[in-house]
Order: C-alpha cells, then structure tokens, then sequence
C-alpha cells in the first residue's frame, strides 16, 4: 500500500514552513495573569516562544488578544493587542497561535484592513489563500538580481532628476505639514507599478478617510491594498500594521508582481516599538530608544527589495522631530536606505510643491539606471540651483552687480524656469517620456547660455534596459 504524502507548499517555502510549525505547538498551553499594566502584562504558567499570540480571559467575560513580547524570570511579559481594560490578576491567559500571521490572497486589491488583517471597508472578508508571518525572513543577499529598472511616479522631479530603480528603498524626510501624504498620493496615482501596499501607521482617524477619498482616485484604489492602525490604538497594533503591510507586498512579489510600498511613517513605527521595548524592561538609549528600535528598522527595510520573482520598492516616510534630520531615527534610516527625498518647509511656504529639496535629496541608483547625458541635464539643474542658494543673500539685498560672474549671472536668469519645472499640482500626474523631454529642453537652454559648458546631446526614453514599462 502507498501512502500519499501531501505536497509541501512550493511558494514562499520558508516562512509557510516555519507557521506550520510553529502551528503544531498545542494550543490547549493555559496560563494565568500574574500583573497588569497599561502596555503589558505579566504571566506566570505560561510556557510559550517568543511572538506568540494569546488570548487573555477575564472573569468578566471580555476576551483581548496578546503577544509575548519577552520573559522575565518565569514570567511571560505579554502586550496587549486590544487594550488591558477589565484584565485583573488571576486572569487565564490562553495559547492561540506560537506566531503572528496575515491572510494574504489576490483578493485583497482594493480593500482596506487593519494590523491584523481584518477588512474595515464594511465590505465581506476577501477569502485567503494562504496565511504569511508577519516577521519574515528577507530574502538572502546574494539572492537578490541587480536593480537596472527604472520605476515611473509620475512625479516630475522624481522621475527626472532623481529617479528611482524598481526594489531601491528611499526615505521621504519632512516635518509635519510639508506635504508628505500628498506627494504619497500622487506616487500612488502616477507609478507603473504593478500594485501598491501603503500602511497608514499612527495616523490620526480623521485623515485616514481624507486621504483614502482624496489622494486614492478609483483607478488607483482597485491595485492598492491600505493597512490602517490609528494613532489611538495600542502601540502593538501600529508596529503590527507595518509588518502586515510588508507580508502582503511580499505575497505580491512572490507572485511576480512589481509592488511600491509607501509606509507612512516609519518613524511611528519606531515610537510603537519604543513604548513595547519600554514596557518590556529595555534601558533607554539614544533619546529614550531602547536597543529593540535599532533592531528592527533595518529587519523591516531589509524585506524590501529585489528577488528572482519580483520586487518590492520601498517609501518610508520619516517624521523630522523639529525638522531636525539628524534625529536618531533619521539618522539611522539615511545609512539604511537606498537614497532619500528631502521636504523643505522653506520650499513649501514659497507655495512650491512637492517641496523636494533636490541639493539635499539623493537617489543613490540614478546613476547605474540612466545614461550620461540624463545625468548631464540633472547636473544642469543642480548647478544653478547650488549656485543661486551660495549667493542668495548678496542677489537678495540686492549687492550682487549684474556681470560679476556668468555663474551666478546664469543662475538668476534660469532658477524662476528651475523652479517652474520642479513644481507639480496635486492632481497632475506627469508621464516619464513628458518629464525628460522637459528635462532636455531645459538642461539645453541653461547650457547654451554658457559657452564653456559642455553642450547636452539629447536624452532620448530608450535607456537600454532602465527603460521603464509603458504605464
């Protein structure tokens, strides 16, 4: 007689593997609440790993959902997914799953669900297909194919002068109030990519139905998947919400999809984690992060990227703590990211948006994605604008004389039509052919006005193999 054996699961082997392991621990584990807090509690009895999902039973009959976070001792330090109001000591604390999974499945196009994979569109549950650890393993650095495509926005300033390759990972850094969700919504609309996963992480209630209704036009709604956890929710959900997010796109990639991830914000992911690592009995570092924060930013960026089935390009914006970039968190993101956009305050009160500060903002793979003479025409453009912000004081007060210096005198001739072209409205969306076109036209006219300048050719669409697909 032969036994037929089940066939193991040949998509995203490892991490389907490793929950079907991890399934197998009983779920019949009991333990009891030994102390309460407002974002953790203490357990005792409670032989369980490491991330595993309980479920806590209190004598009043409400029921919340927590994750080990740590052990001290014999004590288990849980977080609370659901609020620990009504939880007393005493309590039983119940083993549903030894690690924390999403439901991932085609299907999920369109809808918008919270940290734990729940529908809240008011729509029927889309069905799974499969079920995917939130903290996956990223893919193996030499299994990663080199980035040589170029992703279109249909953001102007991006797509010409700092363009981005298809897997790269880039920050938007910004302050409150500069246009970060906007310039999001606008990437949203305009990019070619296949689908779209945005995490709204700590984000007032308020602004997350403004920007779904918004930013989020239908055409681009039916290739985006939304996860939400508000900034009212416990510190868990928001770190959760991050990484459902980062599961999904990796569901997607995984099935040959290109797929932008726009994580909004990253830094409140960070703070999420500094009240967990807090609670569970880290030492505050660095501006009151515990080490955990460190650990987890580059794990969490690192599952972006390129691999033999597809890619996952990375947006994270970065909340600057009084638009100072040099922050911890800022700090620590720039040496992990791909590159990273700068929104000036300065640039948005002159009424110029997207507020992106091309002299501080750098895309550390144009340069291995367009040809010589795209990056000539950038170089332009760069030129003048360092050049006029060098003599902005003396041209303001007006003690610069008018034929000092051909290159400031360039300068103040061609920064209003600099500035013209890197101004984008909100609802236009600008195609990549249409961006470099204006990019040449430009580029020429600033370096026909300098005989000394080497002269621009032409920069044609047809960039050998960074050539994006047709929108």
């Amino acid at each position: 007689m032969v036994i037929k054996l089940p066939a193991l699961p040949t998509l995203y082997d490892k991490d389907r593997v490793r929950h079907m392991l991890h399934s197998s621990v009983s779920s019949s584990v009991e333990g009891t609440v030994w102390s309460v807090g407002r974002n953790a509690m203490e357990a005792i009895c409670l032989p369980v790993p490491m991330g595993a999902i309980c479920e806590v039973r209190s004598r009043g009959f409400r029921k919340i959902t927590a994750e080990v976070i740590g052990f001290e001792g014999t004590k288990t330090l849980l977080a609370p997914l659901d609020g620990s109001e009504g939880i007393s000591p005493g309590d039983q604390v119940v083993l549903v799953d030894s690690l924390a999974t999403v439901g991932v499945g085609p299907e999920l196009l369109g809808r918008v669900i919270d940290a734990a994979g729940r529908v809240i569109d008011d729509a029927p549950a889309p069905p799974s297909v499969a079920k995917l650890p939130l903290d996956a393993e990223p893919v193996l650095a030499l299994h990663r194919p080199t980035i040589d495509s170029i992703l279109t926005t249909g953001v102007r300033t991006i797509d010409s002068v700092l363009t981005l390759g298809r897997g790269q990972r880039i920050g938007i850094f910004a302050g409150s109030g500069v246009g970060k969700s906007t310039l999001l919504g606008m990437m949203a609309r305009g990019t070619d990519a296949d689908v779209v996963v945005i995490a709204l992480v700590g984000e007032r209630g308020r602004e997350v139905q403004e920007y779904l209704q918004r930013e989020l036009d239908p055409k681009a709604r039916k290739k985006c998947v939304t996860v939400v956890a508000t900034s009212d929710q416990p510190a868990l959900r928001r770190v959760q919400a991050a990484l459902t997010a980062t599961s999904i796109a990796e569901y997607f990639r995984d099935t040959g999809k290109n797929v932008l991830l726009m994580m909004d914000s990253v830094t409140r992911f960070a703070m999420a984690q500094r009240e967990i690592g807090l609670a569970a009995g880290e030492a505050p570092t660095t501006r009151g992060y515990p080490p955990s924060v460190f650990s987890m930013l580059p794990r969490l960026v690192e599952r972006s990227g390129t691999s033999p089935t597809g890619s996952i390009t990375g947006i994270y914006t970065v909340l600057v703590e009084g638009d100072d970039t040099n922050e911890p968190i800022s700090d620590t993101l720039r040496g992990l990211l791909d590159g990273h956009f700068v929104l000036s305050r300065n640039i948005a009160h002159r009424g110029r948006y997207p507020a992106i500060d091309v002299l501080a903002s750098l895309s550390r793979l144009q340069h291995h994605l367009v040809d010589s003479d795209h990056r000539a025409c950038v170089q332009s453009i760069r030129n003048v604008l360092a050049t006029y912000k060098e003599n902005e004081d003396l041209i303001t007060i007006g003690a610069y004389a008018r034929g000092s210096n051909p290159d400031v005198d360039r300068a103040i001739q061609f920064r209003p039509q600099v500035e013209a072209f890197l101004a984008q409205s909100a609802d236009q969306i600008v195609p990549w052919k249409q961006s470099l076109k204006e990019l040449l036209s430009l580029a020429k006219s600033i370096q026909q006005s300098s005989p000394s300048a080497n002269s621009v050719q032409r920069v044609t669409p047809s960039a050998g193999p960074s050539q994006p697909a047709s929108p």
